[in-house]
């Protein structure tokens, strides 16, 4: 999230999956990173730009001398320094292990669908925008994907209770427009047993990616079936409805976001659902510095999510790239994952890409692991007003799935 739209896109965030973010989701950006005002805001530490000393700026070992000639040498050296700034070259956080052994068995394409809900539904899209319903509301937003012509007539989509209206950039800042009665900044939502808050953020997202529900159920399932509390880690996490899904199945989760926005809707969302009990850490940092860290310590988890952001930024100034930074990102949470009954639920956002590019890194990174990797498309099916008729399907992000068996 990636309210992926993930996830700013991608809270991000991530790693802090911004998926996310829903995520910038100003909703948090999805990111262990953010969402917010940018992509989902990321991370991963790439080093720091040294400028040069502007010119003109006296050094330590140049004479103050006033003198004409004095000033006439400074002039010379100062018209003979370069203008730009160099960049210093980018040490790695660590290098990329080189695995080896048999590559995953693989499924694709794999198309993960979402239809409606009692608190969701895809009621309507195209001319580039969808029209949904969360909870109460009614809610149109920019879609880029919806190229086709709108099934329903004007007069419904003229009824919305919310108009985002500005930037049509997956990340891009903007307004909304409430054509009847303005409404509050937040309401309650409902999904997979789970409550926590919808909002109108300056980024387009409304705090939750519902298209995620495919991965949501999936995960809960695998959580229940275990007969045991697994630990999960949910990377850019954003408002924590995965996390608290995972808590409410059984699970032990950390959840990990770059936005201390994020991390306080998503505390929040657990504050609606009277669940605060639920063992969940809320960590906020930086995704990358957090899984290093807990590679040194030797941590382990048995499912880990992650809803990266296409870029952000940490709190302390990292700067995340998700093609620079994925393939590290994915080599670290190889090393953390749980030896036996894992899983790796990796998840991009309006990224130029397809799916192949993650799935074959995914099945890279898993060499010598066995297991499935299934990776393609997250879509979201229209349902109409009620909900009862399907109709077309809008696809809404890339992922790839690693299960250990």
């Amino acid at each position: 999230m990636k309210d992926k739209n993930r996830r700013q896109k991608k809270g991000p965030a991530a790693t802090g999956p911004a998926r996310a973010g829903e995520r910038s989701r100003a909703a948090p950006p999805r990111n262990g990173q953010s969402r917010e005002g940018q992509t989902r805001d990321g991370q991963s530490l790439k080093g720091q730009n040294r400028s040069e000393p502007r010119a003109g700026a006296t050094s330590a070992g140049v004479s103050r001398s006033s003198s004409p000639s004095s000033k006439a040498a400074i002039s010379r050296e100062v018209q003979a320094r370069p203008a730009r700034v160099e960049q210093q070259p980018v040490e790695p956080l660590r290098k990329i292990a080189a695995h080896t052994g048999e590559k995953p068995v693989e499924r694709v394409p794999v198309i993960l669908e979402t239809a409606g809900t009692n608190d969701y539904r895809l009621i309507d899209s195209g001319a580039g925008e969808k029209l949904e319903q969360y909870g109460p509301y009614r809610i149109v937003r920019p879609e880029a994907q919806a190229l086709w012509p709108r099934s329903l007539p004007a007069h419904v989509w003229d009824n919305a209770d919310a108009v985002f209206t500005g930037d049509t950039d997956e990340d891009g800042m903007g307004r909304w427009r409430f054509p009847g009665a303005a409404l509050g900044e937040t309401w309650p939502m409902r999904l997979l047993d789970t409550d926590f808050h919808g909002r109108f953020t300056a980024f387009r997202h409304v705090g939750v990616f519902p298209e995620q529900l495919a991965h949501w159920s999936w995960m809960k399932a695998r959580i229940e079936a275990a007969g045991r509390p697994l630990k999960v880690l949910n990377l850019f996490g954003y408002t924590g409805v995965a996390s608290l899904v995972a808590a409410r199945a059984g699970a032990e989760v950390t959840h990990v976001d770059a936005s201390k926005k994020a991390i306080g809707w998503a505390r929040e969302n657990q504050a609606l659902g009277r669940a605060e009990k639920l063992p969940i850490r809320w960590i906020c940092e930086d995704a990358m510095k957090f899984i290093l860290r807990e590679e040194r310590r030797g941590s382990r988890y048995d499912i880990i999510l992650a809803d990266p952001p296409k870029f952000g930024r940490g709190p302390n100034g990292e700067v995340w790239q998700l093609f620079e930074g994925l393939p590290l990102m994915l080599d670290i949470c190889r090393e953390i994952l749980a030896p036996k009954e894992s899983a790796l639920v990796l998840t991009a956002y309006s990224i130029r890409a397809s799916f192949y590019s993650i799935h074959e890194l995914v099945r890279e990174t898993m060499r010598g692991r066995g297991g499935l990797v299934e990776s393609g498309e997250l879509v979201i099916r229209e349902g109409g007003l009620d909900g009862s008729v399907p109709g077309r399907a809008l696809s809404t992000s890339l992922f790839s799935r690693w299960t250990s068996a």
